[in-house]
């Protein structure tokens, strides 16, 4: 159970519009966990979801990309939360596979799934989440590939997806009944 409950239906006209802002029109589920978590400070949540969004939806980096940074941020930061909800959602729409989902969790930057550009991006993931910077090496890597405003986005990306994970691990986020089952884990594949 969460330490801070999501908040939960029926909700209040407000809250129900600000959840609505947060779930994509159309989709099938109720409004994520997280998203219902986060709530419970509106203030807060308005702010957060103004950078969420322009991360998922208005970036620079190649959707492919930013959805391997999520899954090594949030795999290398044990948040099966979030990792789970990117796996089910965003990774088929990408078209990050099943092979490549499970190496962002118990593979090395040189796991044969990834390209030399993904290895560069997960090489410099690793190194952001052992040390809070990227090694000269990392970054002339990473240079090859992508321009300063998509270096500067993975760099926000990182980070972004380290602070969803640290909110999600810290309160005990359960996770949602439909997402992709975390390897590893006791009890799942």
């Amino acid at each position: 159970m969460a330490r801070i409950a999501p908040l939960a239906p029926p909700y209040e006209a407000e809250v129900e519009q600000s959840l609505r802002k947060w779930m994509p029109p159309g989709v099938a589920h109720e409004p994520l966990a997280l998203f219902r978590l986060l709530q419970r400070h509106p203030e807060l949540a308005s702010r957060m979801r103004v950078l969420g969004a322009g991360l998922l939806a208005h970036g620079e980096l190649p959707a492919l990309d930013r959805e391997i940074v999520i899954a090594r941020v949030t795999a290398r930061s044990g948040c099966d939360y979030e990792w789970g909800v990117h796996a089910a959602v965003f990774a088929p729409l990408v078209g990050l596979t099943s092979e490549q989902l499970e190496a962002t969790v118990s593979g090395d930057p040189g796991h044969p799934v990834w390209s030399g550009r993904q290895r560069a991006l997960i090489r410099a993931i690793d190194e952001l989440h052992d040390t809070a910077t990227v090694s000269g090496d990392g970054w002339a890597a990473l240079a090859g590939h992508y321009s300063a405003g998509q270096l500067l986005e993975l760099l926000v990306l990182a980070g972004w997806y380290r602070t969803i994970a640290y909110v999600a691990n810290g309160v005990a986020l359960e996770n949602e009944p439909w997402a992709t089952p975390y390897p590893g884990l006791p009890g799942k594949p």
